[in-house]
């Protein structure tokens, strides 16, 4: 009846399982917690080659290597009047949905935006939203959060469903392409096969029937999110760092409607707000019953604010999870 806890890190490439497992435990727990923890490790599906062992994963708060600088950093150009209005026409006529278990993971379609010539142009408003909410986040952050009422951040582009869905598709395609391919590529089933995996062989052992915890990282929340949403399991406590489930063009493309997963007795959610992925901080009121979700604003001091082992060192995501551990944990 031991506790057991399932990691299910987020995006980009990452180093091989067994030490990516062993830091998380290190920034929760002190020490490397053997079978009482595992990773749902889901990298290798998009990534073959896991990162060298001394390499910090740039999406994971660490520096950005040099030479992939040019290609993950989206040009700081301002938005032109003239790419807005073909991009909503083109939403209104083309396919902006979820294309789950179609097409490869990572492809573009040439000729559309995103894909061939059209994808210089395709970055420029976003690049732009992007450093408007980064300063926003920013200034928020300096003067220790919002007024009270309001929330914690942008949430919406002003911009219909079916808009937003398209200018998501393109935000996601430019920036992290792991949610690309998550959503649009046809790699969401095999990730959430990964999670499932991990999920049955937490059950499994001695600790078959004692409480389990869940832990997701970005596109690893929602990942988790979808699994327990759709397979109802007795999660005593689901934590979610960095998560942009709060964000309506994430929402828009979930495969149900937003709520508190079946069987998930306690969620907690962190964020810093100054984390571009997290950009709306607030799960409550959109997951229901509100009284099961609390959301708490944390300092990552992780170079990009996004990084996991930060967000797993601090007091509102740490102290739930050692309360169920007890003794176990340093």
């Amino acid at each position: 009846m031991e506790p057991r806890i399932v990691y299910v890190h987020g995006n980009g490439n990452k180093p091989r399982e067994e030490l990516l497992k062993s830091q998380w435990d290190s920034a929760l727990f002190g020490v490397d917690m053997g079978s009482a923890s595992r990773m749902a490790y889901w990298a290798p599906l998009l990534h073959p080659v896991p990162l060298p062992d001394g390499r910090a994963d740039p999406l994971d708060g660490g520096p950005v290597p040099a030479e992939e600088t040019r290609e993950s950093t989206p040009p700081t150009v301002e938005p032109t009047e003239e790419f807005v209005a073909r991009t909503l026409a083109e939403a209104r006529t083309g396919t902006a949905g979820r294309a789950e278990g179609t097409g490869s993971a990572g492809s573009t379609d040439e000729g559309a935006p995103g894909g061939g010539a059209a994808r210089a142009g395709a970055d420029e408003p976003l690049a732009g939203w992007l450093r408007d909410m980064g300063y926003l986040a920013e200034a928020l952050a300096q003067d220790g959060g919002p007024p009270a009422g309001l929330p914690g951040g942008p949430e919406a582009l002003p911009l219909p469903a079916f808009a937003r869905t398209r200018l998501f598709r393109l935000l996601v395609e430019h920036t992290f392409k792991d949610v690309h391919a998550y959503f649009f590529g046809g790699a969401g089933a095999a990730i959430r096969d990964v999670v499932r995996q991990a999920l049955d062989q937490a059950r499994e052992g001695t600790g078959a029937g004692g409480p389990l915890v869940v832990v997701g990282h970005s596109l690893g929340s929602i990942a988790a999110y979808e699994v327990l949403a759709e397979e109802p399991r007795s999660v005593d406590l689901f934590v979610t760092i960095g998560s942009p489930l709060a964000i309506t063009e994430i929402q828009d493309v979930l495969a149900g409607r937003p709520a508190v997963p079946a069987g998930v007795a306690v969620w907690r959610n962190a964020s810093d707000l100054r984390d571009l992925v997290a950009l709306d901080h607030t799960l409550r009121p959109e997951y229901a019953p509100v009284h099961l979700v609390t959301d708490h604003l944390v300092l990552n001091t992780s170079g990009n604010h996004h990084g996991a082992r930060e967000y797993l060192t601090t007091g509102p995501v740490r102290e739930p999870v050692r309360a169920l551990f007890g003794g176990l944990a340093a």
